[in-house]
């Protein structure tokens, strides 16, 4: 039987997800408030706001880890993570994507743009319910080599779409923003570099990308599509120095560009259910005609 310290650690780790939700609503929040007469605080605050969800993502990925290496898991410390997931990565970045919708879009349809933002978090929630209520899949069979996989996006990778799309919206907009203890960082420079180019008529196009995109997202997050589980799928991988070798060169860019990365590493995430799916669909067809 776990002690309850042990049962205790996980679920602290998994309260300090949630409350990382509830940080970035109110930095959305002061976002709005703080900013009138200082334009540059609205987007200081929403970079805050996205920062923080990456950071509840961090802790999602330990509470799991930390409850099977110390034995803490129960049915509440379930419960509470689904809960903390909902509100920080389902309620959380579509009221960011809505107020980065209403703040920076001059007209548009502030009804449209809450039915956007509500698709998502309704599916995020359904999505959590459903993963709740689904079977464990039986045991492998001897020999067997399995790879861990999701039924639908994963509500934190569809968070990190969202937050990262936002996000990088947030630093083209606000070159500054890029530097690191006063010091301009890499990505800075280069925007310095390319700040002759006109970004204006692509970045006003975002807002209304966001609106569009939060019910695609939505809807990934509760379809049949099979995405795998990919830190399950990285230790399955072991004994591969290749592998060691492009996660270093893949650390090294994160470093150097973090909030491209996370922009890419997201969105291609998102899309390779897309094309597993299409491709298991092609398979299936091809092998019904053999037969």
């Amino acid at each position: 039987m776990p002690s309850r310290r042990a049962q205790l650690l996980p679920n602290l780790i998994t309260l300090a997800n949630a409350f990382c939700g509830v940080l970035a609503l109110s930095k959305a929040i002061d976002a709005l408030t703080l900013s009138v007469g200082a334009p540059h605080v609205f987007y200081e605050k929403m970079e805050a706001a996205c920062f923080l969800v990456f950071l509840g993502m961090v802790f999602d990925a330990f509470d799991g880890a930390v409850a099977r290496m110390t034995g803490g898991g129960s049915e509440f410390g379930a419960q509470l993570d689904s809960f903390s997931d909902a509100l920080t990565f389902g309620v959380v970045p579509a009221m960011l994507a809505k107020v980065l919708i209403e703040h920076e879009q001059l007209g548009g349809n502030p009804r449209l743009h809450f039915l956007a933002s509500a698709s998502f978090a309704l599916m995020a929630i359904l999505r959590l319910v459903r993963y709740n209520l689904e079977p464990d899949p039986p045991p492998p069979a001897e020999g067997e080599k399995v790879v861990k996989g999701f039924q639908g996006l994963p509500s934190p990778a569809a968070a990190a779409v969202v937050c990262s799309t936002i996000w990088f919206y947030l630093i083209l907009r606000r070159p500054e923003l890029e530097t690191e203890e006063g010091t301009p960082t890499w990505l800075h420079r280069m925007l310095a570099f390319m700040h002759e180019l006109d970004w204006t008529p692509f970045l006003d196009r975002v807002p209304m990308l966001l609106v569009g995109m939060l019910p695609v997202v939505g809807l990934l997050m509760v379809s049949n599509l099979r995405y795998v589980h990919a830190v399950h799928y990285l230790s399955s991988k072991g004994g591969q120095f290749l592998t060691l070798v492009l996660l270093v060169f893949a650390l090294i860019l994160f470093y150097v560009a973090p909030v491209p990365i996370l922009f890419l590493s997201a969105v291609t995430f998102a899309f390779s259910g897309l094309v597993t799916g299409t491709l298991d669909r092609v398979r299936a067809r091809a092998a019904r005609r053999v037969a």
